[in-house]
């Protein structure tokens, strides 16, 4: 088998949730269990950490990577989705799983007699576990995939669970209400294992949080009820008790509430204080994230990010107003199962914009003529077009040097256009 192959085998023979949405949603164990003893249960092989919540996962999962290897020890990370190679989802070390290492497993996997048929997330995470214990690290980050109680990683018994917030998503999988939801996030809580919970200000989540920590014994932090540093400037840096001062690398307003919610775990963690600073301000360039927040150029600034519901859209809209003097050339292009009615009411109110209606390039895509419909019910008008490369293209003939030019929306908008940067 050639890793072209294996990759094909991945994405078109086994159920895809990016591609396909609720067609592909496995809620359960069952099969992850069946796989997981199939492979010799890997993931019992080395301790964890394991992250859920609504937004801030990637962003905490990758920090909190970068400084435990920062304090020495050889670090599993298992994220997702992928923006531009399948690879950047099982990470040791920063370094991509190996081709060779994703041919080998598809084709082991093919030559079981194992009597399940795995989602691409069951199998792929099934992949990360070995690859893991394969490379005797010393301890993995594990993101959540959708909900908690029911996604497969919660087969996983952690050194420390972190939730980092509730917001409106998936709802039609996780419920349509914040109890509801933090009732399925809450599932991950162990008996026994410290969680830190990121952000909670609704008494009636946090109710729920408390309540399933009181009923399991967990220890409970909620990040939120401490502040963490003396000061932080307009350039994110921050200084604080217990890890001195640090010039954070990831940025955006969101990454306020990320960082109270890192340092909260890497206390639990007992993470020295300089590997704390070098994982916030080297977290890029040691584990390979993208997409959050990330500035592509300046004159006119340019700038992706991957959020894609109404809790990452409550920090970007007001970042975007802020963030140039000149027109904002917005990018927009989502799924066709997202609401996305509350993210289009703070696009309305970013103000001096030129929108862009496109559509990445998945089956679950919302067409840019049905976005640009949708959002002339919020009062919003602006171009279509039909690809994210010609979107960023037009917006960059269009904008001047005091503009910004913002892509965003779906994780697959962003990242149709770092693919199409790197081609």
């Amino acid at each position: 088998m050639e890793y072209n192959e294996a990759i094909d085998f991945l994405y078109n023979s086994l159920p895809v949730f990016q591609r396909q949405g609720a067609g592909a949603y496995k809620p359960g164990l069952g099969t992850s269990i069946m796989l997981d003893n199939a492979f010799g249960n890997p993931h019992r092989r080395y301790p964890t950490i394991h992250i859920a919540g609504t937004n801030g996962k990637g962003s905490t999962a990758h920090t909190l990577a970068a400084m435990l290897q920062c304090a020495g020890l050889k670090v599993g990370l298992y994220t997702s989705p992928h923006l531009v190679d399948f690879r950047e989802r099982i990470r040791v070390n920063g370094h991509m799983i190996p081709r060779s290492a994703v041919t080998d497993f598809t084709q082991r996997f093919l030559n079981m007699d194992i009597d399940c048929s795995p989602s691409f997330f069951e199998l792929t995470m099934t992949m990360a576990f070995e690859h893991f214990a394969n490379e005797n690290v010393d301890i993995a980050v594990i993101e959540a995939g959708l909900g908690g109680r029911l996604d497969s990683t919660n087969i996983i018994s952690p050194r420390l669970c972190v939730i980092t917030n509730i917001s409106f998503d998936h709802t039609a999988f996780l419920g349509d209400t914040l109890e509801a939801i933090a009732g399925e996030k809450a599932g991950i809580i162990k008996p026994g294992i410290p969680v830190i919970i990121g952000e909670a200000p609704q008494p009636e989540v946090r109710r729920v949080f408390e309540d399933k920590a009181a009923q399991v014994g967990a220890p409970i932090t909620f990040a939120d009820q401490k502040q963490w540093w003396t000061s932080v400037t307009d350039d994110f840096t921050f200084t604080t008790d217990i890890a001195g001062t640090f010039h954070a690398a990831l940025r955006g307003s969101c990454q306020l509430k990320n960082t109270a919610t890192i340092l909260a775990a890497a206390q639990a963690l007992n993470i020295p204080p300089h590997a704390i600073r070098r994982g916030f301000e080297e977290v890029v360039s040691l584990t390979g994230l993208t997409g959050r927040w990330m500035v592509l150029g300046n004159e006119p600034l340019r700038v992706c990010d991957t959020g894609h519901n109404e809790g990452g859209w409550q920090y970007l809209g007001p970042q975007i107003a802020a963030s140039a003097p000149g027109t904002k050339h917005i990018i927009l292009g989502f799924v066709n199962d997202k609401d996305i009615d509350h993210i289009l009411n703070h696009v309305a109110r970013i103000g001096n914009t030129h929108l862009i209606f496109t559509q990445p390039s998945v089956e679950r895509a919302r067409s840019a003529a049905d976005l640009a419909a949708e959002a002339r019910r919020h009062g919003l008008d602006g171009d279509i077009v039909p690809d994210v490369a010609t979107a960023y293209k037009k917006a960059l003939a269009t904008a001047g040097k005091g503009d910004m030019v913002f892509v965003g929306g779906s994780n697959f908008v962003v990242a149709d256009l770092l693919a199409s940067i790197q081609n």
